[in-house]
């Protein structure tokens, strides 16, 4: 059955004008899945029962079954969330203040292999479709709405490489991007991306205001290539000339994410090379003191030197930030997120579970202050002020999750948040 999740506003104008309906029908469906979020046909009771009824045939909502889920004590909360064909990815809600940021995966698995990184330690599996990755999204946004909450963010930087399954990331972008149904604007939305330059040049292109961030990591390709294997196929000159082009095709400020392992890349001399490297343009830095992850052989730096890192770079004139990672403790911080073995799990919510409807409208959650920086105001880079109200960590899962205590099977790409 095709997830009707997958189709632009267009496509499924086309379907519905192919089986005879009025146009307006194409709107009124839309409305119902992207904005009133509801997952069941027979509940959209302002079409007519034959419509209803065929599309129920045609179609399902895939909006997926939580398996499992992990919070914090901060309002950080990791779901892994069941595929239709036996796999899972992560997906995290990040409570912040007057902020609800989703961090979205793009694959299950991740072929890029940073060293550093827990995901593309479990290999690659496949791309997930528009629908996989937008239904993230909607699952949280199914959960936030019985208390008045509403997603304000969204940041694609999950399981995966976004710009190595392009035009899936895209399509899902703009479906929630549409102002139709989901609405949330381009510029709370963020991709992250290791510096796939074809894909970077291409969405230059595309006319979209989001927020681009290019993991860089070493100031030099010799240690790039080490950390992030995939991204020695593109020089960093050539990754810093596509961002240079999508800043000034957007007016866009870039983001360089730069975790820092201690020892390996945060001496005074790399922070004096990364400088160089972005000085006069238009950038910022996000320093990530390294999150650790079984398995992985690097320390994280002391403060004093993640501190001096970045007065260095502050003293060059390059804007940089020092990320507060949140969901340490349940592995959903970046470079935590791992993927699950193939496993039979039940399949994506379709028509079941309460009905939201257009008269359960979600509560407005005022948006980010203006004059701050997206840099500090990120899911991992919270800014000083009032905390989600503390609960401790908590465990709930589902029919055939992990049990409490058990490997956490954590989203993949490891970039978890901005």
């Amino acid at each position: 059955m095709r997830d009707l999740l997958d189709l632009s506003f267009d496509e499924l104008s086309s379907v519905l004008t192919d089986w005879g309906e009025p146009p307006f029908r194409a709107r009124q469906v839309w409305e119902w899945v992207w904005k009133h979020l509801e997952t069941d046909f027979s509940r959209m009771t302002s079409l007519p029962q034959g419509l209803r009824d065929r599309l129920g045939a045609k179609f399902r909502v895939g909006v997926p079954r939580a398996l499992a889920s992990q919070t914090d004590g901060e309002g950080t909360e990791k779901a892994l969330l069941a595929l239709g064909d036996g796999q899972a990815v992560e997906a995290v809600l990040i409570r912040e203040e007057d902020r609800r940021t989703i961090c979205v995966s793009t694959q299950v698995g991740c072929p890029v292999g940073c060293s550093f990184c827990a995901t593309g330690r479990s290999g690659f599996v496949r791309d997930l479709t528009p629908g996989e990755i937008a239904a993230q999204v909607l699952h949280f946004a199914r959960e936030l709405r019985p208390s008045g909450e509403r997603v304000t963010h969204v940041v694609v930087m999950g399981m995966g490489e976004p710009l190595l399954n392009y035009a899936a990331t895209v399509k899902a972008i703009r479906n929630l991007n549409d102002g139709r149904g989901f609405s949330l604007g381009a510029r709370r939305i963020t991709l992250s991306t290791v510096g796939v330059v074809p894909g970077i040049r291409r969405l230059a292109g595309e006319g979209l205001q989001v927020n681009l961030a290019v993991s860089l990591h070493a100031p030099d390709d010799a240690l790039r290539g080490e950390l992030v294997p995939l991204a020695s196929r593109w020089p960093i000159r050539e990754a810093l000339g596509a961002a240079d082009l999508f800043a000034r095709a957007t007016g866009r400020r870039v983001s360089y994410e730069y975790v820092l392992l201690a020892g390996v890349n945060d001496r005074l001399e790399h922070a004096r090379a990364l400088a160089r490297l972005l000085q006069g343009r238009l950038a910022h830095v996000n320093l990530i003191p390294f999150n650790p992850a079984p398995g992985l052989p690097y320390r994280r730096p002391s403060e004093a030197d993640v501190d001096q890192f970045r007065r260095v770079l502050v003293a060059a004139g390059v804007d940089a930030t020092v990320r507060r990672s949140r969901g340490v403790e349940i592995g959903a911080a970046c470079g935590q997120l791992r993927g699950l073995p193939p496993a039979k799990v039940p399949p994506p919510l379709s028509g079941t579970g309460p009905g939201l409807g257009p008269g359960r409208q979600p509560g407005r959650s005022p948006g980010p202050q203006r004059g701050r920086r997206a840099s500090e105001s990120g899911p991992c880079g919270p800014r000083s002020g009032r905390r989600a109200p503390a609960t401790g960590p908590r465990w709930r899962s589902g029919r055939g999750a992990y049990p409490p205590g058990a490997s956490s099977p954590g989203p993949s790409s490891g970039e978890a948040t901005p």
